[in-house]
């Protein structure tokens, strides 16, 4: 076992696993960040696309090896905590240290995936997110075409794509 540190939406964390151990079991199962989903752990599907200092990759192709150091961001990293929210539930309680009771505004994205109904199933959603992500933060135009280039390596068997494609536009459109 070897000590990895890396960071992992905006926060540091240290994980003691072997070195070949997929990032997408590190996440899931160290880190409890289940968001990431395994489709295909082949690499073909998309559904376990994270970022790897800003680039989306196939988190089931990862060696924890290879990202020491580096930003992993997952789908659990695109909420931000709502503004003026407090971290505690309703019942006066106190919140879990991690904030997963705390209220969150949802990603510009999320947002459009509501809007458009862009998420069916939602196995493929958190790799189409994270690939959306990639592209508008790369200033990716609201090109149809441009926008099914970048979320080619997602599959999703519940949709046409359509509706992926224009939430992706919407906010591309709103980021130029």
């Amino acid at each position: 076992m070897t000590t990895y540190r890396l960071t992992v939406n905006d926060a540091q964390v240290e994980v003691d696993v072997p070195g070949m151990r997929r990032l997408l079991d590190v996440l899931r199962e160290d880190l409890a960040l289940t968001g990431t989903k395994e489709g295909c752990g082949e690499g073909e599907c998309g559904a376990c696309t994270v970022l790897i200092d800003g680039a989306p990759v196939d988190s089931c192709l990862v060696p924890i090896c290879q990202v020491g150091g580096a930003s992993v961001r997952t789908v659990e990293g695109l909420a931000a905590p709502a503004e003026g929210s407090v971290a505690s539930p309703a019942d006066g309680a106190d919140a879990p240290a991690d904030g997963a009771d705390a209220p969150v505004a949802l990603d510009p994205l999320q947002a459009a995936f509501l809007m458009t109904g862009g998420a069916q199933c939602g196995i493929c959603t958190p790799g189409m997110l994270m690939a959306a992500r990639a592209y508008i933060d790369a200033g990716g135009p609201p090109d149809d075409a441009a926008i099914r280039e970048a979320i080619a390596g997602n599959l999703c068997r519940c949709t046409g794509y359509t509706k992926i494609v224009e939430a992706i536009a919407i906010v591309a459109g709103s980021s130029a």
